[in-house]
């Protein structure tokens, strides 16, 4: 079936944003993007399906955890991080496999509703790949090592990972995500890296979200160290009173960082942090609502974009975020470039680019991200103004707007009032 989406701009990100312009869909593929009048002459025979606003690919969230969509309450609860990671670990009993997959798809259903069509998602439990790959949702799911000293690694979590990656259902890309330098042995985590690596797999860990995870990782000390103690882990940094270096150049050390590699948070980073994740070609998700929320500080955000450090958008999970609006995240960002000193009057394309391009090219995605021909058919239609510059219009009103989102070439999201 040919189809012609057409707005008053169409934004392909690729190029130029295009006044009057269409979008050509073939089956679940971009044919053509360019001028109304060009593209229906193009295709005569096509259904010809009118938007307003502005057009754009698909929105990729770069960070997220869609089986905790139903533990919204927690983020309501203004909790520290520690208060609130012992709430949702206790949480997580309550939950059975048929809650996970409900869960999953409600935040599934969120993300369309906003124009969201591509997701990095964390998965702690393997049951919520089935709906994941079922609902078409773009992106890779990343499966979750969480919790292992070498000991806990060699008697369960090796074996659990081969498994859960050779099983995998159909239509849903995997990856690998170490959870963490404090919830992981130094070991463990260079294995889950190597493993992912040998199976072309791309890897996505959180790195630097808190000063807690700064100071367990520099000294091996502090409340992380001491939940390691409690839950009775033998972590190496702490054994070995840690590793004098900060969370990023440790990480580097151990040959986590890369360009198939994207990190989440990456709020404590210095100067040096910066650089190391620059040299290595390492995008960083950034996610600065759910690190407000939980008290864990604010990413340097005036200098990732100074200095041309690759960024994402990520929402985390709605435990620990308002919404799973991709253009509401975005909308923080900016406030907080500026709040940071950067005024550079690219910040609004910069962000747009990175809600969607800059997602895709955290995953390795060549045909997400873009309106170009042969990309994937994802769109999605924001009813913003459009008599100025369709970036800052998006940024400015885009949040909850969304009035159309295509997956694949299906319509799968319309508001109708």
């Amino acid at each position: 079936m040919r189809l012609i989406h057409t707005a008053p701009v169409v934004l392909p990100i690729a190029d130029a944003p295009i006044r009057d312009g269409a979008v050509a869909v073939v089956g679940d593929r971009v044919t053509a993007v360019g001028p109304r009048a060009e593209v229906v002459a193009e295709y005569p025979d096509a259904r010809v399906r009118d938007w307003p606003g502005v057009l754009l690919p698909g929105l990729v969230n770069a960070h997220s955890h869609l089986q905790y969509s139903d533990f919204a309450d927690l983020a309501t609860l203004d909790l520290p991080f520690s208060d609130w990671i012992r709430r949702l670990t206790a949480r997580r009993a309550e939950f059975t496999e048929a809650m996970w997959q409900e869960s999953t798809r409600r935040g599934i259903h969120a993300m369309l509703r906003t124009g969201t069509t591509a997701a990095a998602d964390v998965v702690t439990d393997p049951c919520v790949l089935t709906p994941t790959a079922r609902s078409g949702l773009a992106g890779i799911s990343y499966i979750e090592v969480v919790g292992a000293d070498d000991t806990v690694w060699a008697k369960q979590w090796r074996d659990r990972l081969v498994s859960t990656l050779d099983s995998a259902p159909a239509g849903r890309r995997v990856g690998v995500s170490p959870h963490t330098l404090y919830t992981l042995g130094r070991e463990v985590f260079r294995e889950c890296v190597r493993m992912a690596r040998e199976r072309g797999l791309r890897v996505h860990p959180h790195l630097a979200e808190s000063a807690d995870e700064s100071e367990y990782v520099l000294a091996g000390t502090g409340s992380l160290a001491d939940w390691a103690r409690r839950l009775g882990f033998e972590f190496e940094l702490i054994r070995e009173g840690g590793s004098g270096m900060t969370p990023t150049h440790l990480l580097d050390s151990i040959g986590g960082l890369g360009p198939d590699v994207h990190v989440a948070h990456a709020v404590h980073c210095d100067t040096a942090d910066r650089a190391v994740l620059r040299e290595r070609g390492t995008t960083v998700a950034l996610c600065v609502r759910s690190n407000r929320l939980l008290r864990v500080g604010e990413p340097p955000v005036a200098a990732y974009l100074a200095e041309g450090n690759p960024i994402a958008i990520g929402t985390d999970s709605l435990a620990s975020t308002p919404s799973l609006d991709l253009l509401e995240e975005a909308g923080a960002l900016r406030e907080l470039a500026r709040r940071q000193g950067y005024d550079a009057p690219d910040l609004d394309r910069r962000l747009i680019e990175a809600a969607t391009v800059g997602g895709a090219r955290a995953m390795g995605l060549t045909e997400c991200g873009v309106l170009r021909p042969g990309a994937r058919a994802d769109l999605a239609v924001f009813d913003v103004p459009v008599d100025g510059d369709p970036y800052r219009a998006l940024l400015d009103h885009g949040p909850g707007r969304c009035v159309a989102t295509v997956l694949a070439g299906r319509l799968v999201h319309r508001r109708t009032a």
